[in-house]
């Protein structure tokens, strides 16, 4: 089973590509909330990836997150993740980004580790319904 504690750190450089105007979020060319929220589940997921049994991964099925600073393009955000919580396959973490002024965004993430083929097997199913 997996350890609580077991933490993932990960940094990006907010690029036009990742501004709230390229993606639909918003109007203005500062780091886009989306953009956060899949820095932060790419930081949990690759924490635990070592972790996991071959053919295992995890998915992620809820976050609460605020957003809470603008970041212009340019910036380095930095997210950092820990593991906080697990429930058999549930694992829940603690999640921080910062950018090169601190902190913009915190809350937490959820996460279920699955067996890759049969959850793929059950998603392609949903096509022969």
């Amino acid at each position: 089973m997996l350890e609580i504690g077991i933490k993932g750190r990960l940094s990006e450089t907010v690029t036009e590509e990742k501004t709230a105007g390229a993606v639909g979020s918003g109007a203005l060319p500062v780091y886009a909330t989306p953009a956060m929220i899949a820095l932060m589940e790419h930081t949990a997921l690759l924490s635990v990836a070592p972790e996991l049994d071959e053919g295992m991964t995890t998915v992620g099925t809820k976050l609460d997150v605020a957003h809470t600073s603008a970041s212009p393009v340019g910036s380095t955000i930095t997210c950092e993740s820990e593991l906080v919580e697990t429930d058999r396959r549930r694992l829940v973490f603690k999640v921080t980004a910062y950018d090169d002024a601190g902190e913009i965004g915190s809350g937490t993430h959820e996460r279920f580790i699955v067996d890759c083929g049969k959850f793929m097997e059950k998603t392609a199913a949903k096509l022969n319904k």
